[in-house]
C-alpha cells in the first residue's frame, strides 16, 4: 500500500525532535570542557584536576570517552529493539516517549558538581551522569534517525526532510552556544553573583525546553499512517555485521566520524577560541555561531538544487576541503592581519557552506543505503544503519571533546594557547581524511 507524504506541518514538527535533542547534545559539547576546566580569564572555578594519564590523557578526556563506552553496546542494542518491534502504534516513536525526561534529567545534572571545587568527587559524578544522558538521548535518537528513511519515499522527499533535520539541528546548536548571552541575562535580572549559579539555571531552562520541543514528533505524527516499516527477523549481531558489509557504507561511515570529530573540536573551542585566542568576550561565541548558522541557511536552496545537478558526493568533497582550510585558520587566530572581530566573521562565512552542506546531505545518503539495502534483501533493519552511524557520530563528538580536552595540557590560557592551536592542525588532519575517504564512495546516478 502506497503511504500518505508527510505534510509540511508534521515535517516541522519532526524537525522539531531534532532541534530538542540537539540543543541538549551541543550543550555538552560547548560546556563540558568550559565549565569543568575553565580559562583563567572566565570567572570561573576548575572542578577537576588536570590530572595526566599515560603521559598524554588528561582526566576530563577520559571521563568523556567513558561515557560514550557504554554506547558502543547500547546503541546497536536499541536499533535492534526498534527494528524488530511488533508495537501497533509503530517501531520508532513509542521507544522514543520513553527517552525524553531522562534525557532532560540528566543533562541537568551532568552541570551540578557535589563539590564546587577541583575535587575527584567530580569526576566521578560526572561520569555517572554523562554515561545516563547518553542512554538517555540514544534511545529517542537511534528511533527518530531511521524514521527519516520510512518518512520520505523519494530521493527528493529525503533530501527535503533531511534539509528540515537540519534546520532543527544547527538552530540546536545556535541555542546550545548563546548559554553565556543567556547566563549574562539571568545574572542581570535576578542579581545572581556566581557564575556557576546562572549557567546552572540556563542550562535547567533550555534543558526543558528541549524536553518540549521533543515531545512533538511523537504527539503529532502518527507512524503507521505515513510508514511502512515491517519489523525484521535478523538477531542483533548479524544485523550489524550486515551494515559492514556494505562497502559505500564503510566509506561513508569513516568520513562522518571524521566531520563530527573536527566540528566537536570546533564547537568545544569556540569560546576559548574567543576569550583567549582573539580575547574577545566569551558572550560573543554565542553571536558568531548565531551568523555561521544564518548563512549557512542561506546555502540550503544551492544544497539542495547543487545535489540535483552536480550530484551529492562533490558537494560533500567541496565541504570538506573548505573546512580543513578553516582549521589552518583556528591554527593562526590572533596573528592574523586583521582586527580580532574581522578575523572571526572571515571564519564564519567560510564555514557557513560546510556546515550546510554537511549538515543536510549525509542523513539523506545513508537513507538511501539503507532503502537499497532494505531492496535487495528483504529486510528492514534502516534502524541498525543509523544506530551504526550515529555511534559513529557520537564516537566522533566524544574523541573531539576527549581531543580538546587532552591538548588543552598544552595551553588553554591569554598567553599560553598552543594547546588550543593545535586543534587547528588536529582538525585540518581529520578533515583531509575524510576527503580521501569520501572519495572512494560510489553514488549511484
Amino acid at each position: 500500500m502506497q503511504q500518505k507524504e508527510l505534510p509540511l506541518s508534521k515535517e516541522i514538527t519532526y524537525a522539531a525532535g531534532m532541534m530538542g535533542w540537539s540543543i541538549m547534545t551541543n550543550i555538552i559539547i560547548v560546556m563540558l570542557p568550559y565549565f569543568y576546566l575553565p580559562p583563567n580569564n572566565s570567572g570561573l572555578t576548575p572542578l577537576v584536576p588536570q590530572l595526566i594519564v599515560f603521559g598524554v590523557f588528561n582526566i576530563l578526556a577520559l571521563i568523556a570517552a567513558s561515557g560514550r563506552l557504554f554506547d558502543a553496546f547500547y546503541d546497536p542494542f536499541i536499533a535492534s529493539v526498534s527494528d524488530a518491534s511488533n508495537n501497533p502504534k509503530g517501531r520508532r516513536i513509542p521507544i522514543m516517549r520513553y527517552a525524553i525526561v531522562p534525557a532532560v534529567i540528566f543533562c541537568g545534572l551532568i552541570f551540578h558538581p557535589l563539590v564546587k571545587a577541583e575535587s575527584t568527587t567530580n569526576a566521578w559524578w560526572l561520569t555517572l551522569m554523562l554515561i545516563g544522558f547518553f542512554m538517555s538521548v540514544t534511545t529517542y535518537i537511534i528511533p527518530y534517525n531511521a524514521l527519516l528513511a520510512e518518512l520520505a519515499h523519494t530521493a527528493e522527499q529525503k533530501v527535503k526532510l533531511s534539509t528540515f533535520q537540519q534546520v532543527g539541528f544547527v538552530m540546536g546548536m545556535i541555542l546550545s552556544a548563546m548559554i553565556n548571552n543567556f547566563a549574562d541575562l539571568i545574572q542581570f535580572i535576578f542579581h545572581i553573583q556566581e557564575r556557576m549559579e546562572a549557567l546552572q539555571y540556563t542550562i535547567i531552562g533550555l534543558s526543558i525546553f528541549s524536553g518540549l520541543v521533543m515531545i512533538l514528533p511523537v504527539v503529532t505524527i502518527n507512524e503507521k499512517e505515513y510508514s511502512n516499516g515491517k519489523p525484521t527477523h535478523i538477531p542483533l549481531l548479524p544485523a550489524i555485521k550486515n551494515t559492514f558489509r556494505n562497502a559505500n557504507f564503510k566509506y561513508y561511515l569513516i568520513s562522518d566520524f571524521a566531520y563530527y570529530t573536527a566540528l566537536s573540536i570546533i564547537s568545544s573551542g569556540l569560546l576559548y577560541f574567543v576569550s583567549v585566542l582573539l580575547k574577545l568576550p566569551e558572550s560573543d561565541g554565542g553571536k558568531y555561531m548565531g551568523i555561521m548558522v544564518f548563512l549557512s541557511l542561506l546555502f540550503y536552496p544551492f544544497v539542495n538544487s547543487g545535489a540535483k545537478r552536480y550530484g551529492r558526493k562533490a558537494l560533500v568533497l567541496a565541504a570538506f576541503a573548505i573546512l580543513s582550510l578553516i582549521f589552518v585558520t583556528i591554527y593562526f587566530l590572533g596573528h592574523l592581519p586583521f582586527p580580532p572581530a574581522m578575523q572571526m566573521y572571515i571564519l564564519v562565512v567560510c564555514a557557513s557552506f560546510p556546515l550546510a552542506a554537511l549538515g543536510i546531505l549525509p542523513n539523506a545518503i545513508l537513507a538511501d543505503i539503507a532503502q537499497k539495502d532494505t531492496r535487495e534483501t528483504g529486510e528492514n533493519h534502516e534502524g541498525m544503519f543509523f544506530a551504526v552511524k550515529y555511534l559513529f557520530v557520537k564516537l566522533g563528538q566524544t574523541v573531539g571533546i576527549a581531543l580538546f580536552a587532552m591538548l588543552t595540557v598544552y595551553g588553554k590560557d591569554p598567553g599560553h594557547d598552543f594547546g588550543l592551536r593545535l586543534n587547528g592542525v588536529a582538525g585540518f588532519v581529520l578533515c583531509v581524511l575524510a576527503l580521501l575517504f569520501f572519495t572512494r564512495f560510489k553514488e549511484d546516478k
